[in-house]
């Protein structure tokens, strides 16, 4: 268990450590991303980013048990 969440940590480490060039590429503003910006009050709900992002971690996780 403790294994799991030291690889769990280190993965939302290295994802927060790119995440300036994976805005780049298009990742985060993808079409079926909601924003809502108000004044004083901001909305991001990723639904296809995070469609997307379960996709290849799936087919990364399915080859690597294959």
């Amino acid at each position: 268990m403790s294994r799991t969440l030291i690889v769990v940590g280190l993965g939302i480490a290295a994802i927060g450590l790119l995440w300036p060039w994976l805005t780049r590429i298009g990742l985060g503003r993808l079409p079926g991303d909601i924003v809502i910006e108000r004044e004083n009050f901001s909305l991001y709900v990723p639904i296809t980013t995070g469609i997307l992002i379960s996709i290849v971690l799936s087919a990364i996780l399915w080859l690597i048990n294959r």
